[in-house]
């Protein structure tokens, strides 16, 4: 979501190892924010900013998939619109099982017995089968690769505290 939208242009340009060492460094960054007592000041935080920050990060990951939705075949807009209504329709009529769990449900058995060519998760490339292995990223240890990857991480550890106390005010 909101996090991978920050560190996208790092990744790409320079590298998992810097993305590492920038969430690293957000980590360490939100844990001072956290020992300062930044989060009593969230009650300062008007709801119409809250909102404009969900709103953009909505928009934000929108514009993000919109590359995915290019040569796509007519059944997959087909799926999307019949998706919408389930999501939109299901709780017109009822509110005890998730619209977009159906909405999943039926789309995979529709896709599946129809033998649909859509994309998968699988097919945007592999998937791990074991855990992750903790490293230490691979990068210099100088004040280039601390004033690169400080915005990165400054950024990512503010967009966690938005959405972690987002999360606890509601």
């Amino acid at each position: 979501g909101a996090m991978a939208l920050v560190v996208a242009p790092l990744s790409i340009e320079y590298g998992v190892d810097y993305l590492i060492a920038a969430t690293i460094l957000a980590g360490l960054i939100q844990v001072g924010l956290g020992l300062l007592g930044v989060a009593k000041l969230m009650r300062f935080v008007p709801p119409s900013v809250m909102t404009g920050f969900i709103n953009a990060l909505a928009i934000l990951i929108f514009l993000a998939q919109l590359p995915h939705l290019a040569g796509v075949g007519v059944p997959i807009y087909a799926m999307v619109a019949i998706g919408l209504v389930i999501i939109f329709g299901l709780p017109l009529l009822t509110k005890a099982v998730p619209a977009p769990l159906v909405a999943i449900v039926v789309l995979t058995v529709g896709a599946l017995a129809m033998g649909l060519n859509a994309r998968t998760v699988g097919d945007m490339g592999e998937l791990p089968s074991t855990f992750p292995i903790p490293l230490i990223p691979n990068v210099p240890f100088t004040l280039d690769t601390l004033t690169l990857i400080a915005p990165y991480a400054m950024t990512l550890a503010l967009v966690g505290l938005m959405e972690s106390l987002m999360t606890a005010k509601v």
